[in-house]
């Protein structure tokens, strides 16, 4: 992969620049997108990876690193519970330039009729997923991905208690085209009063459906596309790993759980494991197939007040960062892939099977 990180892509590109363009609408949203594999041949200088340079084990001037704990805001959880200040596996923290504060104040305010405020309250936690400053998540063990996704979970389920708090979202910058600032492996966590319009749009069109056909749209959806195949990277006893027919950009990644929970926070500690393994074998397969992309990582979950509803289905989405945003997606919101989900599927199950950390 020496040609650089999008190489794997343009392959998959160039072998079906022959399919003219098409609108996809994502069932789950009711967004369209365009899928347009043909632009891969615009004229341009071919892109080049970043490569980032190396990083030490440890870093003195890195808050994320053992021994430098007192350069965070107090821990408020942390594995292994442990006296000493060192002693830990996975850590979490209130993020010293937090976005949002438990200080601000919830009373909505208004200045005529299209000028509303309020306080900036709310919660901003950083789980840091390692005491190595240099092992991103795709690298770290199964145990250590299992222990970041209970601190998710315990975390997500220590803040729900504040009924304030009306949406929880936990995601993971990777690389500095994703918007991360610091390069030791971390997650994030924000927690608002308010929830936005892009989840109430998901969160309608799956109220809908369910009114119409009295089943969860997610689990009708899981049981089409593995009735097809074509998308599926991987099935295990709980989970499926698929590219979405209407992804946004090359090689959007869905985890689903087979079983309907409307809740990360209510999903079932036990098979955090089973997630674990499927969550740092995809992690992996991206970061060896595409030479280590930038990528974001959200976990969907219901709003806090509705944690048992039977219309939402919760999932991990990563989206690679292989692409560029540009004017058109800002100015008209409809996203234009120029990668085949069916072809990317395909490109992953074939990493699946070869990829090996042994290798």
């Amino acid at each position: 992969m020496e040609d650089g990180f999008l190489t794997p892509l343009y392959a998959i590109i160039q072998a079906t620049t022959d399919s003219m363009s098409e609108l996809r609408q994502d069932p789950t949203t009711r967004e369209w997108v365009i899928i347009a594999p043909e632009r891969a041949n615009r004229p341009h200088q071919a892109p080049r990876k970043k490569r980032d340079e190396e990083l030490p084990e440890w870093d003195a001037s890195c808050p994320f690193c053992p021994g430098n704990e007192a350069q965070t805001p107090t821990e408020v959880f942390r594995i292994p519970i442990s006296s000493e200040a060192s002693a830990w596996e996975v850590r979490v923290v209130p993020n010293q330039f937090a976005a949002l504060t438990p200080e601000g104040d919830i009373t909505r305010r208004e200045d005529g009729r299209f000028v509303r405020k309020m306080g900036g309250f709310g919660e901003h936690e950083v789980i840091i997923e390692t005491p190595s400053h240099n092992t991103p998540m795709a690298l770290l063990t199964y145990e250590q991905v299992k222990k970041v996704l209970i601190a998710y979970q315990q975390r997500y389920n220590a803040l729900k208690e504040n009924r304030q708090l009306k949406f929880i979202t936990i995601f993971k910058n990777y690389g500095w085209a994703s918007g991360t600032s610091l390069p030791h492996s971390h997650s994030q966590l924000v927690a608002t009063p308010i929830i936005t319009p892009y989840y109430h749009r998901r969160f309608n069109v799956a109220v809908d459906y369910y009114a119409d056909m009295s089943r969860c749209l997610c689990c009708e959806l899981l049981t089409d596309e593995l009735g097809k195949g074509r998308r599926i990277i991987a099935e295990t006893k709980e989970f499926v790993a698929l590219h979405p027919y209407a992804s946004r950009v090359p090689y959007e990644t869905w985890i689903i759980p087979k079983k309907h929970y409307s809740s990360f926070g209510l999903f079932p500690a036990t098979h955090l494991a089973e997630l674990a393994t499927v969550l740092k074998d995809i992690l992996f397969c991206l970061h060896r197939g595409l030479n280590n992309p930038a990528f974001n990582l959200m976990v969907d979950t219901a709003i806090t007040e509705d944690e048992e509803n039977p219309y939402y289905h919760w999932r991990i989405r990563i989206m690679p960062r292989l692409t560029t945003i540009a004017g058109f997606e800002m100015g008209s919101g409809i996203y234009i892939n120029t990668a085949l989900p069916e072809e990317t599927a395909k490109f992953m199950r074939q990493l699946a099977s070869s990829c090996t950390e042994d290798e």
